[in-house]
């Protein structure tokens, strides 16, 4: 896949499961994420917005690094959970990241255990992932990414409050939306909790 100053490793994984050419999308955004800015991103569904936050969560966070959480990606249900955290095992193969997936029908103390030990990508549910953080007192403020996938149902489900409230531990960070359809509400959630951010259309090839 040829996209500029694309990680080595992350670039090797891709070409061997056949992502050889980046989709529109890809192409759009990789600058811009690389750059820190926040951004929402919209696309239809099967646009690749899945594949498109995990190989830029390996681009920035590299390799395995300390013992704090430094992305975090909140994402709808235990089914996108397990979904995400698949393809990362594909795309994360010779990066290494530490990754670990999170949702209500799990065991949170074997969770919080896990992640006491090490861990460099999060992925779980708003209501997972606040429970944890909240019981457990962890430290935000490790976060480089914030990652919010499908964010128009999270909205939809009233978890505007989930993501406000873990959004507003972080201190400095990069906040990501990525979604089907740009709502209003997405819009003010956008601009109340990131930076200037940029907003990416893709349109539908249907």
């Amino acid at each position: 896949m040829q996209l500029k100053k694309i990680n080595p490793n992350l670039q090797k994984a891709l070409i061997e499961n056949d992502f050889t050419e980046a989709n529109e999308m890809q192409e759009e955004t990789f600058s811009a994420i690389k750059s820190g800015v926040d951004a929402v991103i919209q696309g239809p569904k099967k646009s690749g917005k899945t594949t498109t936050i995990i190989m830029n969560v390996i681009q920035k966070m590299d390799k395995p690094v300390g013992e704090s959480t430094r992305a975090l990606i909140l994402v709808q249900d235990k089914e996108k959970v397990l979904e995400a955290v698949e393809q990362f095992k594909r795309f994360n193969h010779y990066n290494n990241l530490r990754v670990i997936g999170v949702h209500e029908k799990g065991d949170i103390d074997y969770d919080k255990n896990l992640i006491s030990v090490g861990m460099d990508v999060l992925i779980g549910t708003p209501i997972r992932i606040n429970e944890m953080f909240t019981s457990a007192g962890f430290n935000m403020n490790t976060i480089k990414m914030f990652v919010v996938d499908d964010v128009e149902e999270m909205l939809r489900k009233r978890e505007d409050t989930l993501i406000d409230r873990l959004s507003s531990s972080v201190d400095k960070t990069q906040r990501l939306f990525f979604c089907t359809q740009i709502t209003e509400k997405v819009e003010i959630l956008a601009d109340r909790i990131m930076i200037e951010p940029l907003f990416f259309e893709m349109e539908d090839e249907a």
